[in-house]
């Protein structure tokens, strides 16, 4: 299962030289997380109301092309790997078709007291996908 969220590149995103300043690729990988999890039926401020939230482990990110001012992107995101209490997804970054970013980012689930607790029962049942 593949999750697609379209980005616009808007001035704003780029450097003096019109190329996306590196940390705004984390930023568009996180709007489509964040909707990939809302589109599976998870509601975050519920899970905080219970104590629970989600936070990033790790990502390892690979900078392939630059994206320029106007670029019209897409974030294609695949679940890789999950265990109880851990998920692994591959975030590809495409122009056009053609793979400009990738990482693959860890997330886990926190309770109140900064523990790891398990995911939620609809994530551990998601299908994996092999990253692309």
């Amino acid at each position: 299962m593949s999750h697609v969220f379209p980005i616009r590149v808007y001035y704003e995103d780029t450097d003096m030289a019109g190329i996306v300043y590196h940390a705004n690729y984390l930023r568009y990988i996180e709007r489509a997380r964040s909707d990939w999890v809302r589109e599976i039926g998870i509601d975050q401020l519920a899970m905080k109301a219970d104590g629970i939230v989600f936070v990033v482990r790790r990502i390892a990110a690979d900078y392939i092309a630059p994206a320029r001012f106007d670029d019209r992107l897409e974030v294609r995101t695949t679940l890789t790997r999950r265990s109880a209490v851990r998920m692994v997804m591959r975030q590809n970054l495409y122009r056009d078709d053609k793979l400009i970013f990738a990482a693959d980012v860890t997330i886990v689930c926190i309770g109140a007291g900064g523990k790891p607790v398990k995911l939620p029962a609809n994530l551990r049942l998601l299908p994996i996908t092999p990253a692309e």
